[in-house]
């Protein structure tokens, strides 16, 4: 018995083909085919492009909106890390729940169906975050499913409390481990014993590294090795990369490839590097954007993603992960059409493949999350911005968002 067929949709993995129906039932996908016959309710998506709702892998949402509560960013020097720091005292379980869940909800609204929430564990906020993130996930399953990240943004090596934080949000049941060791006293040291947590409790790792304004001191060299020496590839990943728009041509497709082979991946978080990047100039400022387009040409899976919303990190944002698409092909000057494409698997089939989900698509047996996205092709949806018209999660609607439409005289 098929409960629902959403009608006339263009596959995004197979925008020139004819479109299709799909069949729901039970929650899944039970048919994919022209003219499907069912009595069933339908939407009709006339065309319309239709992927599995976009993959948001690297988001904060426990410290997210609280840039009109920390102290005012003066001169060239952003000050985020001390900023949030101060306020961190004054994280509740129930404060970051409200914010989260705002922060949340913007993002469902943009077609988000799978996140990955990056939770920082530090003696700031002890386990609070972390239990708003994980009520999160359990009140918000109608909607999106959430994989829990955790990890120590204040130093690990430095900061016995973090590693005992860790420690217990993993017993919890957090399935990624990340690590951010720009601000531990032992960068090598963090991604050593994260490495090690990855290998104790058998979870991913997804780490901040090699933020800075120059290609020195690559932490992801070490991250490779580690990779490959404890066969992990497919399971590690790293956001940010901001180093590696600062190298020389040969110089970055030489680590292009060493970060392919090693079975890395790579996030690209075009709002917020473009925000703190290059803040040491004043004059022909860098941007601080790795080139994710270039590395998926080497062979890395790449993905794009939101990191911050209205904090000091990036006091900007709306959860829409199409314009961070389009925002990266700003940046890096991607226009063609295949690039473009290119973007929108960075947000759909490619951070879903990093995230190893293995029941992400538009398939038969899969869950029926469905997107339909106001555009008839990947690049035309990234190239315009083009919102999601309708959302559905295991087959149930959950998110409508009408056309604007003209009235003219």
């Amino acid at each position: 018995m098929i409960d629902l067929v959403v009608r006339n949709a263009r596959l995004a993995h197979a925008p020139e083909a004819p479109p299709v129906d799909i069949g729901v039932s039970g929650g899944r996908i039970v048919a994919i085919e022209p003219g499907l016959r069912a009595e069933a309710p339908s939407y009709d998506a006339e065309g319309r492009l239709a992927c599995a709702g976009y993959v948001e892998s690297h988001i904060h949402l426990e410290k997210s909106r609280i840039v009109d509560r920390c102290a005012p960013e003066t001169g060239r020097l952003p000050m985020a890390m001390e900023r949030v720091s101060a306020d961190k005292h004054t994280f509740t379980v129930e404060d970051a729940y409200r914010r989260a869940a705002e922060t949340l909800e913007s993002c469902i609204k943009f077609g988000a169906t799978r996140m990955r929430p990056h939770v920082e564990l530090d003696g700031g906020v002890d386990l609070r975050t972390f239990e708003a993130v994980t009520a999160l996930k359990r009140d918000y399953a109608w909607a999106i499913d959430l994989e829990i990240c955790v990890f120590p943004q204040e130093g690990l090596t430095n900061n016995p409390r973090a590693d005992e934080l860790l420690v217990e949000a993993l017993k919890r049941g957090a399935r990624v481990i990340g690590a951010a060791p720009n601000f531990d006293p032992d960068p090598s040291g963090q991604v050593r014993r994260v490495f090690d947590l990855a290998r104790e409790y058998d979870v991913a790792i997804d780490m901040h590294l090699d933020s800075g304004n120059s290609p020195e001191h690559l932490d992801i060299l070490l991250v490779c090795e580690l990779t490959e020496q404890y066969g992990l590839a497919g399971r590690v990943a790293i956001g940010h990369g901001c180093k590696y728009s600062t190298m020389k041509t040969d110089a970055f497709q030489t680590l292009a490839k060493r970060i392919a082979d090693a079975g890395v991946a790579v996030t690209s978080l075009p709002a917020t590097d473009l925000f703190m990047q290059g803040r040491d100039q004043t004059d022909n400022v860098r941007r601080g954007v790795v080139d994710v387009n270039a590395l998926v040409l080497h062979g890395v899976n790449c993905a794009l993603s939101t990191n911050n919303i209205l904090n000091p990190f990036t006091p900007l944002g709306d959860g829409s992960l199409i314009r961070m698409a389009n925002l990266q092909a700003n940046v890096c000057q991607i226009g063609h059409p295949a690039r473009l494409r290119d973007c929108f698997d960075m947000c759909t089939t490619r951070p879903a493949r990093l995230m190893n989900l293995g029941d992400y698509g538009i398939v038969v047996g899969n869950p029926a999350d469905i997107a339909i996205i106001d555009a008839l092709t990947p690049e035309q949806a990234v190239a315009e911005n083009a919102n999601p018209l309708v959302v559905f999660k295991r087959g149930i609607r959950t998110v409508t968002r009408p056309r604007a439409e003209m009235h003219k005289p």
